[in-house]
């Protein structure tokens, strides 16, 4: 079982930044994508930003494009998630994700951490 632990939630103004750090272990060559979803209260859980692991490749949800920054560390085994001028629609509880060749779907993520909150006040 690959473990997940997130970091670096807290509250925070508009416009300020956050960064989001989740730490692998475990048999971690069995995952091919690492992601960011959030969910705030009352809605479904959403993406927001993947990576695969290898080749680095990047893919955002329009609503943190240009924003919000994911990166990996393979040999660290660590995802991180700059997010930059944030709003305070961006007021959710962050989970990290891993799995293999996953889409945006959040089915497709076998591993999940226990999630972080950020708060962005007005």
């Amino acid at each position: 079982q690959v473990q997940l632990v997130e970091s670096g939630g807290g509250l925070v103004q508009a416009g300020d930044s956050l960064r989001l750090s989740c730490a692998a272990s475990g048999p971690t060559f069995t995952v091919t994508t690492m992601g960011w979803f959030r969910q705030a209260p009352g809605k479904e859980r959403e993406f927001v930003a993947r990576t695969w692991r290898v080749s680095g490749s990047t893919d955002y949800d329009d609503s943190v494009k240009g924003r919000f920054t994911i990166s990996s560390d393979v040999n660290k085994n660590t995802v991180t998630l700059q997010m930059n001028n944030l709003k305070p629609e961006d007021t959710a509880v962050y989970y990290c994700a891993a799995g293999r060749y996953a889409s945006r779907v959040v089915d497709d993520y076998d591993y999940w951490g226990q999630g972080t909150q950020v708060t962005v006040s007005s």
